[in-house]
């Protein structure tokens, strides 16, 4: 049996009874296949999951397909097809070395790209479905392939068609589009643009881009880091809240809020915890909230899952009782419980 502690950012959680490793759509498919109707957990960087002291009572498929095709046209620009295995990061990194534009935004996120779709990842004002042309999946209740266009994965903020049925539908591999240039997207981030020297919606190279991104990140702990304890963490726990427009008039005038669809409004998870009472290095067990940044709870050492899901606890609560919203966690809970 596989402890899956080593194989989470969190580094915690106990053992899987089976574990699989699966390099190829073929072995993807024939591990599935294989598990019949017994429970699966998919898992490629582990970088966005909690899971139970108590392990897993199934078969943990890890996903390190790489496959990638390319199509490059002066017009259209580039539709690079990607194995869900890829590392998310290195592919980003790889677009700009060979000249496309899009993602730079997105840099430094840990993970895989078959993990990207479904939670629909973003950073710095852009979001990945923005560049998802298509998802290629196995289809468990259908034992069959199912590609996903970019409309049919209903994506939402930090959601997807992927999410909402976790038990059905497994990524094989992603398809973006992408342009051919030096410039980024706009850059809609104020403290991006900021930290660029150029106005809010204005572009920069995305050279510049990608670089003014990783050093945000890694100065919030955003960036994984082997020797860096106040690093090991799923990345943000919470997402920022969907809220009516009448909960976020009620809200302190700093509070930072950006509209979202259908008259509601987002607001900033990391503004509501640190103006609860809670403080970046606050501690439950070997849990202990980031040093850098409130929205990372992290491993300080010996932390077991139970310790963070009581800090997690903790943080949900402190909201709760100030500014009466409820904090949801954008990391997988697999076998706990807030």
């Amino acid at each position: 049996m596989a402890s899956l502690r080593d194989y989470t950012s969190l580094r915690v959680g106990g053992e899987a009874t089976r574990f699989i490793e699966a390099s190829s759509e073929a072995e993807i498919i024939s591990a599935i296949e294989s598990c019949g109707d017994s429970q699966i957990l998919i898992i490629g960087g582990g970088t966005n999951i909690l899971v139970a002291d108590s392990g897993f009572a199934g078969t943990v498929i890890r996903l390190s397909n790489n496959k990638t095709e390319s199509e490059i046209d002066a017009c259209s620009g580039a539709t690079l097809t990607i194995g869900a295995g890829s590392d998310w990061d290195r592919f980003v990194a790889s677009t700009i070395t060979r000249g496309f534009a899009g993602l730079e935004t997105l840099s430094g996120i840990p993970g895989t790209v078959g993990a990207a779709p479904i939670q629909n990842i973003g950073a710095y004002g852009h979001e990945v479905s923005e560049f998802i042309t298509q998802v290629r999946t196995y289809d468990r209740e259908k034992k069959a392939i199912k590609t996903f266009t970019n409309s049919e994965c209903e994506f939402e903020y930090r959601n997807s068609i992927f999410k909402k049925n976790p038990e059905r539908y497994v990524v094989i591999s992603v398809q973006f589009q992408l342009r051919i240039g030096q410039e980024s997207t706009p850059i809609t981030y104020i403290e991006l643009a900021k930290k660029l020297g150029i106005n809010q919606g204005d572009k920069a190279l995305v050279t510049q881009t990608r670089d003014a991104v990783i050093e945000l990140r890694r100065s919030k702990g955003m960036i994984l880091d082997r020797n860096d304890r106040d690093s090991w963490s799923a990345g943000s726990f919470f997402t920022n809240p969907i809220v009516s427009a009448e909960v976020a008039a009620s809200l302190p005038e700093a509070a930072p809020r950006w509209p979202a669809s259908d008259g509601l409004v987002k607001v900033s998870a990391a503004w509501l915890i640190e103006n609860s009472g809670i403080n970046k290095g606050d501690a439950s067990g070997g849990a202990r909230i980031s040093s850098k940044h409130v929205l990372a709870l992290t491993n300080a050492g010996n932390a077991t899952a139970e310790d963070l899901c009581t800090l997690a606890r903790q943080v949900q609560q402190s909201v709760r009782k100030t500014f009466a919203i409820e904090l949801t966690p954008e990391v997988n809970l697999v076998g706990v419980k807030l």
